[in-house]
């Protein structure tokens, strides 16, 4: 059997145990040593002698080595810590209060509060959590429309996947072997212009429509001397965190694993300063930072013994042959792309497709002149819809896990379209005018040396590397 068709027979083993619920990272593991094994096996070898063991063992070592990755364990650290540190409640009723003049104040302070807090935790599920056990309640006693306020969580929970510092962008530029930092200027004014669309969008409704936003009747009683200290005291402090790691980075006075160290230390700072840092807090956190740390490295793993494997046996070059073969244009190309990354965001989360699914088209890049940078901050907003749409709609399903029983799922799913309409509109806007995620890094960076990946980090994302074992 030639490799090629053991490469398709190994793809589709993947997608069949992922839909059978097995676990993905392991399953990535099982198949590249069970078809490395095979392919690497010479009659008369001793079992341990088979070269997939040491492609493994280098695969995993490589991914513990790789410094970059650092960065991931400690902004999630800071993350956890923040959210624990009870500060979402004042936060939103600071905005709630300094924005009450504005058509649609709440739903408008719920965007700012998710997009802040996102940034700092850039953890969806705890972001929507919070959001709609703080947030939501406080808008449906207030009279908002239930579409209009769940769709509005919903997605300003996602933006922290887009708007640095996020997590996916760290492992897109792991994947793609970019700068993290060019990655995070590149995705800062598409972020920005997201969200928003998202606020015109709920103070557009709130002025054609004012039965959907209702005024807040318990924040008029509030002066502005009292205004002014409220948001000094739950808004300031946060985004003066915020600004000072993203600063950092952005300005190259540090690192990302540099920054996100100071970023963990003042998340601690912050939580102590609102006498919310416990021994339990700081247990929880700990375990979560852990647990999702050693998730993306298992996944760095598997997935670069499976693509060396599937690589070595033909596979890429068959995908690459296929599409080249196509003779699309670059935007057919970017379309094509962004529709199979939209499709995959409905059964899998965002690890396993930037992890998986993207470096199949990698290659393709230099073939029809494709910056990987824009590349990686399209995948990056089309991906905030994975969040938002069914089946899957993670974002929908936090939120019902902790909305008042008399909000349905299918009213969550309603409310989120409109957003969806506008992610859609921002990757249009960034296409057609690149510059929207190439301006900063051209500004920033072409005079100052680019923070790269080492090249001895190669075989985590590359599986070329690999080809001349055989």
């Amino acid at each position: 059997m030639s490799g090629a068709v053991l490469a398709i027979i190994m793809l589709a083993s993947f997608i069949l145990f992922i839909a059978l619920g097995f676990p993905i990272a392991f399953t990535l593991m099982a198949l590249g040593i069970m078809f490395g094994f095979n392919a690497f096996y010479t009659p008369g070898q001793e079992f341990w002698d088979n070269r997939i063991f040491y492609l493994f063992t280098q695969n995993t070592f490589s991914v513990m080595n790789n410094d970059v990755l650092i960065s991931i364990p400690l902004f999630l650290f800071m993350g956890y810590i923040i959210e624990r540190a009870n500060i979402l409640d004042k936060l939103f009723l600071s905005l709630q209060v300094g924005l009450r003049f504005l058509p649609g104040s709440m739903a408008v302070a719920a965007l700012v509060t998710c997009t802040l807090f996102a940034t700092a935790t850039g953890i969806v599920g705890a972001v929507v959590t919070l959001m709609g056990l703080i947030a939501l309640p406080s808008m449906l006693k207030a009279g908002y429309d239930q579409k209009l306020s769940t769709g509005t969580i919903a997605a300003g929970g996602t933006l922290g996947i887009l708007i640095p510092p996020s997590i996916l962008l760290i492992v897109y530029a792991a994947t793609a072997s970019v700068s993290v930092v060019r990655l995070y200027a590149a995705a800062l004014i598409p972020g920005l212009v997201l969200a928003g669309l998202y606020m015109a969008y709920v103070i557009g409704r709130a002025t054609l429509n004012p039965s959907l936003c209702p005024k807040p009747k318990d924040v008029g009683n509030y002066g502005v001397l009292d205004s002014a200290l409220l948001v000094l005291k739950a808004f300031v402090p946060l985004a003066a965190l915020i600004l000072a790691v993203l600063g950092s980075i952005l300005f190259g006075l540090a690192t990302p694993s540099e920054a996100a160290a100071m970023g963990a230390l003042g998340g601690l700072i912050l939580a102590a300063a609102y006498r919310s840092l416990t021994w339990q807090g700081l247990r929880e956190s700990v375990y979560l930072t852990a647990r999702t740390s050693a998730m993306v490295c298992f996944l760095f793993v598997g997935s670069a013994t499976f693509a060396s494997i599937f690589s070595y046996q033909g596979g890429e070059a068959l995908v690459k042959d296929f599409l080249v073969g196509l003779n699309l244009t670059p935007l057919e190309f970017l379309i094509l792309a962004q529709i199979i990354i939209f499709v995959l965001g409905w059964p899998l989360e965002w690890t396993e497709i930037i992890i998986i699914f993207v470096p199949i088209f990698l290659p393709l890049l230099p073939i029809y002149g494709i910056d990987p940078i824009l590349f990686g901050i399209l995948i990056a907003v089309n991906l905030q819809t994975a969040f938002l749409t069914p089946p899957m709609a993670m974002s929908a399903v936090y939120l019902k896990g902790v909305a008042p029983k008399n909000v349905e799922l299918g009213t969550i799913f309603k409310g989120c379209m409109p957003f969806v309409y506008m992610v859609l509109m921002t990757l249009v806007l960034t296409y057609t005018f690149p510059q929207m995620a190439t301006y900063l890094p051209e500004v920033l960076f072409d005079q100052q040396e680019e923070v790269e990946f080492d090249a001895s980090d190669e075989s985590v994302v590359n599986p070329d590397v690999f080809k001349n074992m055989k």
